[in-house]
């Protein structure tokens, strides 16, 4: 990793972005620490903070395609440059090498536990930083080498593409049903790929990993949603249109959400397979958030309020933030932080009670970003 003062950023930076990119990443810290909460601690909490267990869409279920969608808006901004020909050096390297980084870093947290244990655990080889990766790595690409047209006839085709793609028979004779969880191609691949028990996140004969390889194809189109509307925010910077742009932005955002959910009635909204209908609605109500950020932030010259100056600490190192939470997430077993929640069980419903460890460690990693924000440094991957 590397620092960066955050005074050498490029003019004009929309500070819609790294609100959103941090709303984004705290919501995925949320989702996973009260999944620990549920798990590790056997609390209750509420049901929308956790992911669903197959077809359908929690809050939870929202953050990280949030997330990866911002990764390819964020394309545009900081790749100009390169693709006008003035930056230095081979960016392509520079990408390739970023890819490989995250891709590194995401294996090492998605197997902290087998490298301390290696003799009796089994390691992953998926994870969250490794789809980042790679769909930064791809998407990066395409934006060099190609133009809207080109991106957004990849995403249709990858995302159109997908469905038949899934109800290919599984080689093992199992039968494919897309609405049952685990009984499709992309699971096969999985197992064939990695082994049925040891290496994916959801093992057994029907087992499969949720960010496996095939669900790599329609993250990318993901990922080139947000090229393009990154693209179209690049070009609208700078002039007086900031409400007409936002209009446009949330245009974009009911289509692709009304689109996305008809879609679902015939192919399931699945995270774990990152199916056609759950990259549009998710991608259509970031672009209505984005949208409505654009239009209410990036028209002053600070942003207003509190809970904007978190997100931007959350947003301005966005990768750090969900590193720190990944080696810390243990931290939620410990009597500091259990000694408050059954404090709170004594006067709270068990639900909210359980939110308030998962507060308390969400706002030591905020202290920790805002310590960074304040001397201004941003920590790239």
């Amino acid at each position: 990793m590397r620092e960066e003062q955050v005074e050498n950023r490029a003019p004009g930076r929309m500070q819609s972005l790294d609100i959103l990119r941090g709303i984004a990443v705290m919501g995925m810290i949320l989702a996973n620490a009260s999944a620990g909460m549920f798990y590790d601690n056997k609390a209750q909490v509420y049901a929308t903070l956790l992911h669903v267990h197959w077809n359908g869409l929690h809050l939870a279920d929202t953050v990280f395609p949030g997330f990866l969608m911002m990764v390819g808006v964020a394309i545009p901004m900081s790749l100009d440059r390169d693709k006008r020909g003035v930056g230095q050096g081979d960016v392509g390297i520079r990408i390739a090498r970023r890819c490989f980084r995250l891709f590194l870093i995401g294996f090492l947290l998605s197997n902290l536990h087998w490298l301390a244990h290696s003799a009796t655990a089994d390691w992953r080889f998926w994870g969250v930083l490794q789809r980042i990766g790679i769909v930064y790595g791809v998407c990066a690409l395409l934006f060099l080498k190609s133009g809207p047209r080109t991106w957004i006839t990849v995403a249709t085709l990858l995302l159109a593409g997908y469905w038949p793609l899934l109800m290919v028979p599984q080689p093992d004779g199992q039968p494919t049903d897309l609405w049952v969880r685990g009984l499709n191609f992309a699971g096969w691949v999985d197992r064939a790929m990695l082994g049925a028990g040891k290496h994916i996140y959801v093992p057994g004969a029907q087992g499969y990993d949720p960010e496996g390889l095939l669900g790599m194809l329609p993250a990318i189109a993901q990922g080139l949603i947000g090229v393009v509307i990154g693209e179209y925010m690049r070009r609208q910077r700078g002039s007086d249109s900031v409400s007409g742009g936002a209009r446009t932005l949330m245009l974009a955002g009911a289509i692709m959400l009304v689109v996305g959910l008809v879609w679902s009635l015939v192919f399931p909204m699945v995270k774990d397979l990152w199916s056609s209908p759950f990259v549009l609605v998710t991608s259509g109500l970031t672009t209505l958030v984005l949208g409505v950020l654009h239009a209410t932030i990036d028209r002053r010259s600070k942003p207003v309020g509190w809970p904007a100056t978190i997100a931007l600490a959350f947003g301005s190192n966005a990768i750090a933030a969900y590193i720190l939470h990944e080696l810390t997430a243990i931290t939620l077993t410990w009597d500091a932080l259990l000694l408050p929640y059954r404090w709170a069980m004594t006067w709270m419903s068990p639900q909210a009670a359980a939110l308030v460890p998962v507060l308390l460690y969400m706002a030591l990693i905020g202290a920790a970003m805002t310590w960074l924000r304040r001397r201004n440094w941003i920590i790239k991957v």
